[in-house]
This record gives structure tokens, C-alpha cells and sequence, in this order.
């Protein structure tokens, strides 16, 4: 069975995908010292805000691998993916369409292998993770504290703008 088989032919299957919403995707690390620090990163762009480490998935692009293209863009790194910590869906917030933003526990890089890419990134930090709030915008940091609590291989939370829609 395919996913045509509910329309008459191709282009009326083609309409009806074409009607329907689209939504954008991202993808994070969540990545943790040894010291229970987290690392945020500085962009070079727009506000120059603290950020988590990962970026825009681009078109045909799986959430997984988008976070280790994103790793070795920004950081130079090759990182290893432990598991999914949390979905969460973002809605629209004008000019931005819905999103879905991935969260995925990974092992550190040993800091001397850490290559900013210059375009993308100003500094990187370990970052006490009671100071979440106070450096993220609230969805992010609600984001990121969620997948705090969510161990490595035990996830993913699901959550809508960064609160837990479970439990």
C-alpha cells in the first residue's frame, strides 16, 4: 500500500500535500561536562545571544542528522549521539512558522578539539544549569531544562513551546 493509494492519481495527492501546513525543524545538543556544566554557545549573528549548540535542519535532512552536521559545522567536532531528550513543537510566532525543535543527549568533545566556525559562533561555555533561565529565551530554557531531566537513552519528553504536555 502507498501513500496514493487514498487519491485518485498523482495530482490530486500532490494538491492536497501542497494544502497542508509546513513546518520548519531544528536540532540540539544537549551536552553535559563531566562537572554537570551544560554548553551553550554565543552566535556571531543578529542579537548575539547564548544559544544550544545545533541550527536548522536543512530540506530532506533527519533530526539526528542535523545535529551532527550542525556539531561539526559550529564546534569541528564529531560528536556521538546518545538518544532523543525532548520534541518539542513551537508554534508560529509571525515572520516564524511552526517548528519542531530536537534536543539530543550527546557525549562531550574534549575541549582543545573545539573549533568555532567564525560566521556561526563567538565563544562557547560550560554553563551552570541553574543559569539557564537567566541566559535563554524562556522556551529554550524551559526546553533545555526538560531535557536535563531526561537521562540519556530514557527520552524523548514531548513538549508544546517548551512545557511538558505528559505528567
Amino acid at each position: 500500500m502507498s501513500e496514493l493509494d487514498d487519491f485518485s492519481d498523482e495530482a490530486e495527492a500532490a494538491a492536497f500535500y501542497a494544502s497542508l501546513p509546513s513546518t520548519r525543524g531544528a536540532s540540539g545538543a544537549v551536552i553535559r561536562s563531566e562537572q554537570g556544566g551544560v554548553m551553550l554557545v554565543r552566535r556571531a549573528y543578529g542579537a548575539r545571544n547564548w544559544g544550544v549548540p545545533g541550527g536548522i535542519m536543512e530540506a530532506g535532512e533527519s533530526p539526528v542528522a542535523a545535529c551532527r552536521r550542525e556539531l561539526h559545522e559550529e564546534l569541528g567536532v564529531h560528536a556521538r549521539i546518545l538518544g532523543p531528550a525532548v520534541v518539542d513543537w513551537v508554534p508560529a510566532r509571525h515572520p516564524r512558522t511552526a517548528a519542531l525543535q530536537w534536543l539530543f543527549h550527546t557525549d562531550p568533545p574534549d575541549g582543545s578539539e573545539i573549533r568555532l566556525q567564525a560566521e556561526e559562533l563567538t565563544e562557547w561555555a560550560w554553563v551552570d544549569p541553574d543559569d539557564l533561565h537567566a541566559l535563554l529565551p524562556a522556551p529554550t530554557a524551559r526546553r533545555m531544562a526538560a531535557a536535563l531531566e531526561t537521562a540519556p537513552g530514557c527520552g524523548p519528553a514531548y513538549l508544546e513551546d517548551g512545557r511538558a504536555v505528559f505528567g
